[in-house]
């Protein structure tokens, strides 16, 4: 078996990805980002509740960590 050649390997990826036709967008994206960031509301859930109850009280307990959370925070 013979091994391929550059050109042997140019015309494989040429046959496998053809060229693109449309590079040109069909419509600006912008505005439709922008409401999409709008509309794009999360709430908060009870795990993230229950992270801020547990901070609260890790700092009500434990008052020296208050510099240690600053420094990684």
């Amino acid at each position: 078996m013979t091994e391929p050649t550059d050109e042997d390997i140019q015309q494989i990826l040429r046959r496998a990805m053809p060229p693109v036709k449309e590079t040109e967008l069909q419509r600006d994206l912008w505005g439709s980002m922008l409401r999409k960031l709008d509309e794009r509301h999360l709430p908060a859930g009870w795990f993230d509740w229950a992270l801020v109850g547990l901070l609260a009280f890790a700092l009500l307990w434990f008052p020296q960590i208050f510099p240690v959370l600053l420094y990684w925070l």
